[in-house]
């Protein structure tokens, strides 16, 4: 037999796009790295690694979707809108996502669509969670 019993099972083509899919998902996953300053981001100690982790595969998984729109927060939006801004998240956004982590206090009945939620509108609210943040620790010590 010219192929051994594994290669038999899968036509040469569909092992080629598999790779290449796998390398998709590979070079994705360092970009999404680099964005996040992933490997400055896991010296700190404070940094929960498996959280970081988790955040890296949604947001790859986000990002690496075939589907045409993508569901955040109960509404539907162009999957090439919610990549963009996946794409576009930096540090400072990973670590807001993991202060509203740790300040919620309410049950989360499916933390995967939390964390998309989040991330997708961390770009939008971030200033002015810190600047509530801020003015509560100001304003409320008085």
């Amino acid at each position: 037999m010219p192929y051994e019993q594994d290669e038999a099972a899968a036509p040469p083509e569909r092992k080629r796009t598999e790779a290449k899919t796998n390398s998709a998902i590979e070079i994705y996953r360092e970009i999404i790295k680099e964005n996040i300053d992933y490997d400055i981001l896991i010296q700190d100690p404070k940094m929960d690694k498996d959280r970081l982790d988790e955040i890296v595969e949604i947001m790859l998984e986000t990002v690496c979707t075939a589907r045409k729109t993508i569901r955040i927060a109960g509404d539907d939006y162009p999957a090439e809108l919610v990549k963009s801004k996946f794409m576009k998240l930096n540090s400072s956004h990973v670590e807001f996502v993991l202060d509203c982590m740790r300040e919620n206090t309410t049950k989360i009945r499916n933390i995967k669509q939390y964390l998309k939620a989040v991330l997708f509108n961390a770009p939008s609210t971030i200033d002015s969670y810190y600047t509530a943040l801020v003015n509560h620790d100001f304003y409320g010590s008085k």
